[in-house]
């Protein structure tokens, strides 16, 4: 077949389409090859960060498991040490108590050491703790063991999310520092499926194989340090910028992106270099207009997540179903798997909703939710408690309680105290969110049974449901979204300056996420 000539200027006759067919299928050739690389480098970028997110969760399996475990085990220990009611909420209580110490040790140890090598030495001390109360002949020796536990629970539940988040590209921040509350909420199904393996037991022995199991998670910890790298925004503040470009380029999908990443960790690196030199701990008590609403945002929400009785729904789950109506211990410890595996399945969920969504969408629905279920918990067991039906609604309504905690407030809390504050703040900051989490958990904890007995356990969750409302207007009045905004970005916003270049923003994180929907 003939092509048609074209004649030039000069009376010469080529096959031109000919020559451009060529040189197209040279560069479609190219352009194949580049585009594969792509795809090579953005595949091996996700799985990377995946792995990093997934290795520094391991930790907060150690809460988890311990929360669930104990809601069974301290059936076995009432029994074999005969400890009284007070004991038994020291000692499920003072775990989240203990542990505000690790989280406030946990924000100077990783400025100090790094983030990687706080989650080791958080691994280290829960270790400790857990072979301690595993051969405890005593109540005071259980307790020896649960401080070191709770100092190393603490140490772990604050950093993984200040880590993750600073190594997660922006637009998967949100699905991968969700991990943690994975995690914790498996540690909680594993907690429960332990409490049903063992029960049959001797009483000496059961609780003691029950704790002990908590050990394997924090063995894999040491391979986890030969994988996951340093915190790219702490090796800047460090001055290692070469270290901090190789993770970056590790961890962003394309090349430019990282670059852009190192540029803004940089930039605020130097701010926080060039400006007046104030301890952490200085500013953090007498903060500026943008950091108090950075506190208010990530000390309340923190708050929030415990007061609403989320632990006691947890440790207490065996106690609350026998006040609806069943007594045998092994039918309680079965019901409690089912609870577990709801928390787990829904926090699934929410950890791919937490960047198309927004977080502020998924607390709305976390927290009228739960609110909800609280009030009709507290009227089935106040009203339709001891019978068939007081039972299956009772049941219903914790699963259905700890559902929309998963798919909100769970998750989110974590995800937002890890993003808002600003790069030299961070991980001191993010540890007085987690005092102010460990010791409202505690508070709870440590005193739902005497509350129980003084308001009954429906009067206590009525209570339970009307701080739960006073969450959802939290989150409406003071709680920004957050989602598709760099580290960076989110704290020019609260420091106002979005305003000036907000559709340049905007347009940018669309993009992004875009791209993450249709690539991640």
């Amino acid at each position: 077949m003939t092509l048609p000539a074209v004649e030039n200027d000069g009376g010469s006759v080529f096959p031109a389409v000919s020559v451009g067919n060529k040189r197209n299928k040279y560069q479609r050739m190219d352009s194949d090859a580049e585009g594969t690389r792509e795809d090579h480098h953005r595949s091996r970028s996700r799985k990377y960060v995946m792995a990093c997110a997934f290795f520094a969760s391991l930790n907060n399996v150690l809460l988890g498991y311990d929360v669930g475990v104990m809601s069974g085990a301290v059936l076995f220990i009432q029994q074999d040490l005969n400890i009284t009611e007070v004991q038994t909420e020291v000692l499920i209580g003072s775990l989240s108590i203990i542990s505000l110490f690790g989280s406030l040790a946990g924000g100077r140890t990783s400025d100090s050491i790094g983030r990687k090598w706080t989650m080791a030495l958080a691994a280290l001390v829960f270790q400790t703790g857990a072979a301690i109360m595993a051969v405890a002949p005593s109540f005071e020796v259980l307790m020896i063991g649960r401080t070191f536990a709770g100092i190393g629970i603490g140490l772990g539940v604050m950093i993984a999310p200040v880590y993750i988040a600073e190594i997660s590209p922006t637009v998967a921040r949100g699905f991968l520092t969700s991990f943690p509350e994975i995690f914790i909420n498996l540690g909680i199904l594993l907690g429960y499926v332990s409490n049903y393996a063992f029960s049959g037991l001797s009483v000496h022995i059961s609780w003691r194989i029950m704790l002990a199991v908590g050990i394997l998670p924090s063995v894999f910890i040491g391979f986890a340090l030969c994988v996951i790298p340093e915190s790219p925004r702490w090796l800047v503040l460090k001055g290692q910028v070469d270290k901090a470009r190789e993770v970056l380029m590790k961890t962003n999908e394309r090349d430019d992106e990282a670059e852009e990443r190192l540029a803004e960790i940089q930039l605020a690196a130097a701010k926080t270099e060039g400006g007046e030199e104030r301890p952490v701990w200085r500013e953090l008590l007498s903060p500026s207009p943008a950091v108090r609403k950075m506190l208010i945002v990530g000390f309340g929400i923190q708050c929030f997540q415990q007061i609403t009785g989320i632990d006691a729904t947890v440790y207490y789950s065996p106690e609350i179903l026998k006040e609806a109506g069943i007594q045998d211990e092994t039918k309680l410890l079965a019901a409690t798997v089912a609870v577990g595996i709801t928390k787990t399945m829904f926090i699934l969920i929410a950890t791919f909703m937490i960047d198309s969504v927004g977080r502020k969408p998924l607390l709305y629905v976390s927290t009228i939710g739960m609110t909800l279920c609280l009030f009709s918990l507290s009227f089935t067991l106040t009203f339709l408690g001891q019978g068939t039906l007081g039972i299956a609604l009772a049941l219903l309504f914790v699963c259905g309680n700890v559902a929309f905690f998963s798919i909100g407030m769970g998750p989110v809390c974590w995800v937002l105290t890890s993003e808002i504050f600003p790069l030299r703040l961070r991980a001191q900051a993010s540890a007085l969110g987690a005092v102010g989490n460990r010791v409202c958990s505690g508070i709870v904890a440590m005193s739902f049974l005497s509350v129980s007995r003084a308001i009954t356990v429906g009067g206590t969750f009525f209570v339970f449901s009307l701080v739960s409302a006073l969450s959802v207007v939290f989150v409406y009045m003071l709680v920004p979204e957050t989602s598709g905004k760099s580290l960076e970005q989110i704290e020019l916003m609260f420091q106002g300056g979005m305003e000036s270049k907000g559709g340049e923003v905007e347009l940018g994180d669309a993009e992004r996420l875009v791209r993450k929907d249709q690539e991640f």
